[in-house]
């Protein structure tokens, strides 16, 4: 039982920093990910798809991406749909491929991802504390049905904030990098 219990808070912990590592891949380090289109879909046929699934993205270069739709008639819904989305990054369109040449970042927009960053972490760390919280209730509510006792509550919480910080401390290592990645000039 105890067992089941911390495997399903552990793998929504996981899910947690999952989800924050995918908010931080997201945002523009002033080289060229598809990792920043991953947000992007189009209207595909009558049903929103995302843009890796109806399109070759590469990057030849270090801040070009070249998106290459399968179907060219795409073009145009993939160009306006880049434009309205938050990269930041203009398209250029051959009538092939699509290019986007990501710009250099300057000092104010790196402070401004920088925050950003901290902010998404912050949610992170919240979601983590949030299912420790739901964890920590469900044992309560085990010792107090009599399934387990005092002694075993208070191991148990211990153990959840282990986890806890483990996953925070997880968190905290992924802002570390995404800020260095950042500010790298």
């Amino acid at each position: 039982m105890k067992d089941k219990i911390f495997r399903d808070a552990e793998k929504r912990m996981e899910q947690a920093l999952e989800k924050t590592q995918h908010e931080f891949n997201t945002i523009r380090t002033g080289r060229a990910s598809a990792a920043l289109l991953d947000d992007i879909s189009i209207d595909y046929y009558g049903s929103r798809t995302p843009l890796k699934h109806i399109a070759n993205i590469s990057i030849p270069e270090a801040r070009v991406i070249l998106i290459s739709p399968y179907e060219p008639k795409f073009l145009k819904e993939i160009e306006k749909q880049i434009q309205a989305s938050d990269i930041g990054i203009n398209p250029s369109n051959d009538g092939k491929i699509i290019s986007l040449n990501i710009p250099p970042l300057n000092e104010e927009r790196r402070r401004e991802l920088v925050k950003r960053i901290k902010k998404i972490a912050e949610e992170g760390r919240i979601s983590i504390r949030n299912i420790r919280r739901d964890l920590i209730e469900e044992l309560k509510n085990k010792e107090s049905a009599g399934e387990i006792t005092e002694d075993d509550l208070i191991n148990m919480q211990k153990e959840a904030q282990e986890l806890t910080d483990e996953f925070t401390e997880k968190i905290n290592d992924a802002v570390s990098y995404k800020e260095k990645e950042i500010m790298e000039v």
